[in-house]
C-alpha cells in the first residue's frame, strides 16, 4: 500500500498490520484488525478506509462504499486516508470520486504542491481537460516550475483535440496554447526537449508549417536530441507538407549518404524526384539549388546516384547493405510505370534479383525483400529465374529418394528461399495432383533433414526447417480445396502436429491448426492452442476473433462464454490502463504520446471485436439461463440492458483484426485483396447488427412480461429496465430490414468466397441457411400482436385472433424445418473416409437458441392469454351460458404448446441417436490386431497421443493396418462430440420442463 512512510509513528505502528494483511491478500484478517483498531481509536479515518478496501475485495461493495463515504464526507487531509480512498475508488471503477476528494483537500490546504498535483492527475484520469488546465495553472502559481506550466498548455491542446467544433479548436484553444508557449520562448524559459516538442505539435495542428520549420531549424531545434535524426525527420515531414520538393530531395540525398540502408529516405527521394520531373523544375542560375544543397531533378541523376550507392556496397568486402540493391529495383518499377526507356540502363530485373539472392539468399528476410518485386519478371521469365537461383544453392548428392539435401543452415535457408519464391510465382499451384504430392514428399524430407540442425535449440526457439513443414501444410490445403479429398486435411493436421512437437513456440503452426480444427468442427483443442499462443495486450483484439467466432457455433457454450470473457477483460482493462499511461506521459513530459494514447483507447472502444464479444456474451448468459420466468428478468436487469438504447457506435466501428497474420507465400492473384476485407467487414457488421437487435428484442420481451396491469402506458420503468411498447415495433422493423440486407449480401458473397488464409466467414450465412433468423423474427412478432389483442379483448378481435393463430402454426412449421436441418451423421463415413459435417451441429445450436427465444415469447403469450381466458369464463358464469366454442387464439396456443413439446422430444431422440452412433464409432475404432502402421500413421498417432487434446487416445493399443490411421482420427472427434451433445441435451431437457411448467401455469 502506498504512502505508509508519511504516517506518524504511533499511527504507523497501529496501521502496519492492516497494510500487511491487505498486501498479502488476507482481506478478512485486515477487516478484523481494522475493527479492533477502530474500537480503541474511533477517529482513525485511515483504518476505516482500509477496512472498506478489505470489504471491497471480499465482494461487499455496498458496505465498502458506505464506509468510504463516511470518511469522504469529513474531507480528510491526511495523506494516508487520501491515498487509501484513491486506491479504493480505483478498485470500484469510480475515478470521478477521487477528483472530489482532492478538490476538498486543496480547498483546505491551498498551498500544498502534492495535493494540487494529485488533483491534476485525478482530472487526467477522467478526461476533464478544462479543469486540468486550471489545476495546472494553479499549481504553477504556487510552485513556478516549467513542467506545471506546460501541463496547462497540453491540457489546452487536449481540449482542442477533443472539441466537437473544429472551428473552436483552430480559433480559441490552439491559438491560446501557442501564445502561452511563445510567452515562455520570449522570456527564454524553454528548458526541456518536451517543451519544444509541444510547441512543434501546436504549430503543426494549426497548419503553421513554416513557423514549425523555423522552430526545428532554429536554436530551439537543438534541444531535439532524444531520437536519432529527429530534426531531419521533422524537416522532411514539413517539406512534404509544404510541397517544397527540392529541399525534400536534397535532404533525402544527404541522409542516404549517411545511412544508405534507410528505406524511408529512398521512398522520399523517389517521390520528390518524380514530383520535380513532373513540374519541370530547373535549378537557379545563381546560388545553391536549395536550402538543403544539391537537387536531383532528372532520371539520369537518379540512375547515377543509385549506381554510386551500389558501387560503394560492391567495394565492401563484407556486411553488404540491402537498401541500395532494393532501391535499384524500386527505381526500375517506377520508371516502368511511367514508361521511361531509361529503366533499361539499370539492368535486367532478373539479373539484379539473382545478384541480390547470391548476396542475401541465406538470410530469412530475402524472400520478403524479393517478393514485392516479383511482378517485374515477365511470366516466361519465372522458370528461368527459379532455375538461376537454384543453381546458387549448394546441395549434396541426391539420396535414395532422389532428394538433394543441404549440408548446413545457410544452404538450407537458400533452398528454402528458392522454394518460397517458387510458390510466390505460382509454380506450385500449377502442378497437378501427382506433382503436388511429390512436392509434399520432398518438402517433408527437407523438413525432417533440417531438424538435425536445431537439436541444440531451446524450446522457445524455432527450428531452422519449420517453414518447409508449413509450406507442405499449405500444399495439402491446396489439394483439399481442389479435390475435396478429406484425407488431405487429416494428413495436414498430422504434419502440423508433428511440427509443433518439435517447435512448440511456432505461432504459424498454432494459428493454422486452430483454423483447421475449427473448420472441421473440433473446438476443444483450439482453446489450448490459443492459450499457448500467449497473446499479449492488443493481440486479443487483432486475433481474438479466431477463438470467439467458432466457440458457440460448435456447441461449446461454456468455452464460448470464457473466450468472450477473455477478450472483454482486455477491453475493460484498457480504460484503466490508458489513464495511467496518460498520467505517466504528463509526469515525464512525453506530450506527443498523449493524443496517441487517447486515439488508441478510442480505437479499442470502437472495436468491432469488442462489440461482438460483448453482445455474444450477453446472449450466451441469457440462453444458458433457459428459464422463462424471473431469471430472464433478473439477467436483463443485471446487464443494465435498455432496449431503447443502442450503445454500439455503428458509424465509427473499427475493424482491428489482423487478416494477414497467416503466412502463405501465395501468388498475387491468390492473395487477400482489399475487396475481401471490405466484404468481411460488411459480413461481420451485418451479423453483429442482427445479434444486437435480437438481444434488445429479448430485453423488450422481458420488460413486457413483467409489466404491471398498466403495461400499455406510454413508458414504464421497472428497476432500471425501461421499455416502450412502440420500441418493440421499431426494433422489429429494424430486424426485418437487416435480415433482408443480410439475405441479399449472402447471395452475392457466395459467388466470391474468401481465400482460405483470409478472413474467417461470419456465422451469417449458416444462420440464414438454418432458418433461425426468420424463425426468431416470427416469434418476436407475437408479443406485438398479443398487445393488440389485450387491448381489444376476445370479443371483438376475430380477425386478429386468426392472424395470431396462423402465426403460431407458421412458427411450429418453421421450428420443425429447423430440426430437420439438424438431422444427419456428424461424421459421414463413406469409402473408409471420415467427413465431419459440423454444419449439423451449428444448425442444432441455432435451433437451441431459437427454442430459448420461443419459450420466452410463449411465456409472455401465456401471461396475456391467461387473464383473458379467466375473464371469459367469469362472463359465462354470470350469464349462465352453456359451453361455447373456445376462442381460436386459445386453441392455437394450446396446439402450439403441444407441438413445441413434441418437437423438443424429437430433438432429444435425435441427440440420443447421435450418442449411440458415436459410441458405435468409438467401439469400431478399437482394435487389437498386431499389424504394423505406416510411418505417417505412427507419426500422427504419437503426436496426437502426446498432445492428448481431442480425447483419451491412450485407450488405443494398436491400430490395424492401413485403416488404423483413419479410424484413429475418427475417434479423435468422438469424445468432444459426445460432450457437446450432452450439453445440448441438458438444455433440451430444461426446455421440456419449461414447456410443461408453462402449460400448467396457463391452465391450457
Amino acid at each position: 500500500m502506498a504512502a505508509r512512510g508519511h504516517v506518524q509513528d504511533p499511527n504507523d505502528r497501529r496501521l502496519r498490520p492492516i497494510y500487511d494483511y491487505l498486501d498479502n491478500g488476507n482481506n478478512k484478517m485486515a477487516i478484523q484488525q481494522a475493527d479492533k483498531l477502530l474500537k480503541k481509536h474511533k477517529d482513525l479515518h485511515c483504518a476505516k478506509v482500509l477496512k472498506a478496501i478489505g470489504l471491497q475485495r471480499t465482494g461487499k461493495q455496498d458496505e465498502a462504499f458506505t464506509l468510504a463515504q463516511e470518511v469522504a464526507v469529513l474531507e480528510p487531509t491526511d495523506d494516508n486516508s487520501l491515498q487509501a480512498l484513491t486506491i479504493l475508488y480505483r478498485e470500484m471503477h469510480r475515478p470521478e470520486l477521487v477528483t472530489k476528494l482532492y478538490e476538498a483537500a486543496v480547498r483546505k490546504v491551498p498551498t500544498s504542491e502534492e495535493y494540487h498535483s494529485h488533483l491534476f492527475m485525478a482530472y487526467a484520469r477522467v478526461g476533464e481537460y478544462k479543469k486540468m488546465q486550471q489545476a495546472g495553472m494553479a499549481l504553477y502559481k504556487i510552485v513556478p516550475k516549467n513542467p506545471y506550466y506546460f501541463w496547462s498548455v497540453m491540457s489546452l491542446v487536449m481540449q482542442a483535440i477533443s472539441a466537437q467544433d473544429e472551428k473552436l479548436s483552430q480559433t480559441m484553444f490552439l491559438p491560446l496554447a501557442e501564445r502561452m508557449v511563445e510567452k515562455m520562448v520570449k522570456e527564454e524559459k524553454i528548458e526541456a526537449e518536451a517543451e519544444v516538442q509541444l510547441y512543434f505539435m501546436i504549430l503543426e495542428r494549426l497548419g503553421k508549417y513554416v513557423e514549425a520549420l523555423e522552430v526545428v531549424q532554429g536554436p530551439l531545434g537543438e534541444k531535439l536530441t532524444s531520437e536519432l535524426q529527429s530534426r531531419e525527420n521533422k524537416c522532411m515531414m514539413l517539406y512534404r507538407r509544404l510541397e517544397r520538393w527540392a529541399e525534400c530531395n536534397a535532404l533525402s540525398c544527404k541522409l542516404l549518404l549517411k545511412n544508405p540502408d534507410d528505406w524511408q529516405f529512398y521512398i522520399l527521394y523517389f517521390d520528390s524526384l518524380f514530383y520535380l520531373i513532373d513540374q519541370s523544375w530547373a535549378p537557379p542560375q545563381e546560388g545553391a539549388h536549395s536550402a538543403e544543397g544539391e537537387v536531383h531533378a532528372s532520371t539520369a541523376q537518379a540512375i547515377s546516384f543509385m549506381e554510386d550507392r551500389i558501387a560503394t556496397e560492391e567495394a565492401k568486402e563484407s556486411k553488404h547493405l540491402r537498401g541500395p540493391y532494393l532501391a535499384c529495383l524500386e527505381l526500375i518499377r517506377r520508371l516502368r510505370e511511367r514508361s521511361c526507356p531509361e529503366a533499361q540502363q539499370l539492368g535486367e530485373p532478373l539479373e539484379l534479383m539473382f545478384q541480390f539472392f547470391v548476396k542475401f539468399g541465406d538470410k530469412p528476410c530475402c524472400i520478403t525483400d524479393l517478393e514485392i518485386f516479383l511482378d517485374l519478371l515477365t511470366p516466361d521469365q519465372h522458370v528461368q529465374f527459379i532455375n538461376r537461383v537454384m543453381e546458387a544453392v549448394p546441395l549434396g548428392a541426391p539420396g535414395e529418394d532422389g532428394v538433394a539435401l543441404p549440408g548446413d543452415t545457410r544452404a538450407l535457408q537458400r533452398h528454402l528461399c528458392v522454394t518460397q519464391l517458387s510458390r510466390s510465382l505460382g509454380q506450385q499451384h500449377a502442378l497437378n495432383t501427382e506433382g503436388k504430392l511429390g512436392l509434399i514428399k520432398e518438402l517433408k524430407a527437407h523438413y525432417r533433414h533440417g531438424l538435425q540442425f536445431g537439436k541444440s535449440c531451446l524450446k522457445t526457439e524455432l527450428q531452422f526447417s519449420d517453414m518447409y513443414c508449413l509450406m507442405a501444410a499449405h500444399v495439402y490445403i491446396d489439394l483439399w480445396l481442389e479435390t475435396g479429398d478429406q484425407n488431405m486435411l487429416w494428413q495436414c493436421l498430422g504434419l502440423l502436429e508433428e511440427g509443433l512437437s518439435h517447435s512448440s513456440s511456432n505461432a504459424q503452426f498454432k494459428l493454422l491448426l486452430l483454423l483447421l480444427y475449427c473448420r472441421l468442427g473440433a473446438f476443444e483443442p483450439v482453446v489450448d492452442l490459443y492459450s499457448s499462443l500467449d497473446a499479449k495486450h492488443v493481440q486479443h483484439d487483432t486475433i481474438g476473433y479466431l477463438l470467439t467466432r467458432y466457440a458457440e457455433s460448435l456447441g461449446q457454450f461454456a468455452a464460448a462464454s470464457q473466450s468472450c470473457n477473455f477478450s472483454l477483460r482486455f477491453f475493460h482493462s484498457n480504460q484503466k490502463d490508458t489513464s495511467e499511461y496518460i498520467i505517466q506521459a504528463y509526469k515525464y513530459g512525453a506530450f506527443e504520446k498523449i493524443p496517441e494514447f487517447i486515439a488508441f483507447r478510442n480505437r479499442l472502444n470502437h472495436s468491432l471485436h469488442f462489440a461482438q464479444a460483448r453482445t455474444e456474451r450477453m446472449l450466451l448468459d441469457l440462453f444458458l439461463e433457459a428459464d422463462t420466468s424471473s431469471p430472464l428478468e433478473e439477467s436483463v436487469k443485471s446487464m443494465s440492458l435498455c432496449p431503447e438504447e443502442d450503445d454500439i457506435p455503428w458509424d465509427s466501428l473499427r475493424d482491428n483484426r489482423d487478416l494477414t497474420v497467416l503466412v502463405s507465400w501465395n501468388p498475387k492473384d491468390r492473395q487477400l485483396k482489399e475487396e475481401h476485407k471490405q466484404h468481411s467487414l460488411e459480413d461481420d457488421t451485418l451479423w453483429l447488427r442482427l445479434r444486437s437487435l435480437t438481444l434488445r428484442l429479448i430485453g423488450c420481451v422481458s420488460a413486457l412480461t413483467h409489466l404491471p396491469a398498466s403495461r400499455n402506458s406510454e413508458k414504464t420503468t421497472e428497476n432500471g429496465v425501461a421499455a416502450k411498447p412502440s420500441s418493440l415495433q421499431s426494433l422489429l422493423s429494424q430486424l426485418e430490414n437487416t435480415l433482408n440486407q443480410a439475405t441479399q449480401f449472402t447471395e452475392k458473397q457466395l459467388q466470391h468466397p474468401y481465400p482460405f488464409v483470409g478472413p474467417v466467414p461470419s456465422r451469417l450465412a449458416q444462420a440464414l441457411s438454418s432458418g433461425c433468423c426468420q424463425c426468431q423474427l416470427s416469434s418476436l412478432q407475437l408479443p406485438l400482436h398479443l398487445q393488440e389483442l389485450e387491448t381489444a379483448g376476445l370479443d371483438e378481435s376475430t380477425e386478429l385472433q386468426t392472424q395470431i393463430s396462423n402465426l403460431f402454426k407458421s412458427l411450429a412449421v418453421q421450428l420443425q424445418d429447423m430440426l430437420e436441418k439438424c438431422k444427419g451423421d456428424l461424421l459421414d463415413v463413406k469409402d473408409d473416409q471420415s467427413k465431419p459435417q459440423q454444419f449439423l451441429l451449428e444448425n442444432l445450436v441455432y435451433f437451441v437458441e431459437t427454442v430459448c427465444i420461443v419459450l420466452w415469447v410463449s411465456n409472455y403469450c401465456g401471461s396475456v392469454l391467461r387473464p383473458l381466458k379467466s375473464s371469459l369464463q367469469k362472463k359465462k358464469k354470470k350469464k349462465k351460458e352453456a359451453s361455447t366454442v373456445t376462442p381460436p387464439v386459445l386453441s392455437a396456443y394450446q396446439e402450439f404448446s403441444s407441438s413445441l413439446q413434441s418437437l423438443l422430444n424429437q430433438a432429444l431422440e435425435h441427440i440420443k441417436s447421435q450418442e449411440i452412433s458415436l459410441t458405435a464409432l468409438k467401439l469400431g475404432a478399437l482394435s487389437l490386431e498386431g499389424q504394423t502402421q505406416s510411418e505417417a500413421e505412427e507419426t500422427f498417432t504419437k503426436t496426437a497421443m502426446d498432445k492428448d487434446r481431442l480425447c483419451n487416445e491412450r485407450l488405443f493399443l494398436r491400430r490395424s493396418g492401413t485403416e488404423g490411421l483413419e479410424e484413429h482420427r475418427r475417434f479423435c472427434f468422438w469424445t468432444e462430440e459426445v460432450k457437446r451433445w450432452l450439453e445440448v441435451c441438458r438444455l433440451m431437457n430444461s426446455f421440456v420442463r419449461e414447456i410443461e411448467k408453462t402449460n400448467k401455469n396457463t391452465g391450457m
